[in-house]
């Protein structure tokens, strides 16, 4: 058997899928465009399939990944052409943009990503003051120079309190922009919240961290929306690079209209 690497974009209304559900779709793509999946053993086998990093519900991204295995060395699928043939198959919304032969012996996504690379805008919750630009920019700065940061959060039901500061690799503010209350209203005029453009590097070990979790230690009159991931990072040695980068040599591009998008 062969492993196939798969980075696809999940944007709009879509964003508000499941992982699980995102599973069910790939898994019909996969029976759509007939490619050889290998199936696990036992009573109730499932397609060799697995994910990297989970997406929030909510959130967008340009970089997810997945990898599948398929029967055979896989010299019989053509990868130049399965991102089209994937995102035909696939819900509006989901998009493949790339696909490669992993060689042999690679390990898998959960064990390789270190960070992920988030975009989002900040706007004023409920009762709260709109963001000002130059304030968030300075708490920014203040939170990178901090030893500590402590938030509290509740999983489970259960509220626990962690230090987040190491998990904050980059922080900064990109800028001021007019951000509809929701992309998925319909509606049209009014008047725009105020938001500010923040991108973070977060690490994903020992646990990942979330935009949610930043904006807490940022300012807890301010919440995120527009939640975009856009980059996955493997760190080695002080280099950083995508777990499949897009536009490579070896690497099938497809999907344009994911990018449009995304742009």
């Amino acid at each position: 058997m062969s492993r196939i690497r798969v980075r696809f974009a999940k944007l709009g209304k879509v964003r508000w899928t499941s992982h699980r559900d995102v599973a069910r779709m790939w898994e019909r793509a996969f029976r759509r465009v007939q490619l050889p999946v290998a199936y696990s053993e036992g009573f109730s086998p499932r397609p060799r399939l697995s994910f990297g990093l989970a997406l929030p519900t909510g959130c967008e991204s340009v970089a997810e990944y997945l990898d599948v295995e398929v029967a055979g060395d896989g010299v019989d699928v053509d990868v130049r052409l399965l991102p089209d043939r994937l995102s035909a198959a696939l819900p509006a919304g989901v998009d493949a943009v790339a696909a490669a032969v992993l060689p042999p012996g690679s390990p898998s996504l959960q064990e390789v990503v270190d960070s992920c690379t988030w975009r989002w805008s900040a706007v004023a919750a409920e009762g709260g003051l709109p963001p000002g630009e130059d304030d968030l920019a300075a708490r920014a700065a203040a939170l990178l120079a901090a030893p500590t940061a402590v938030v509290t959060r509740a999983r489970k039901g259960v509220e626990t309190t962690d230090d987040i500061r190491p998990g904050i690799l980059d922080l900064r503010v990109l800028g001021s922009v007019a951000c509809p209350e929701s992309r998925d209203s319909g509606e049209s005029g009014g008047d725009p919240s105020p938001a500010v453009w923040v991108e973070a590097e977060l690490a994903s070990k020992p646990r990942s961290l979330r935009p949610a979790e930043v904006m807490a230690a940022l300012s807890p009159g301010l919440e995120e929306r527009d939640v975009r991931r856009t980059h996955q990072w493997i760190l080695r040695d002080g280099a950083r690079r995508e777990p499949l980068t897009v536009g490579a040599p070896d690497v099938a591009t497809a999907a344009p209209h994911a990018w449009e998008r995304a742009s």
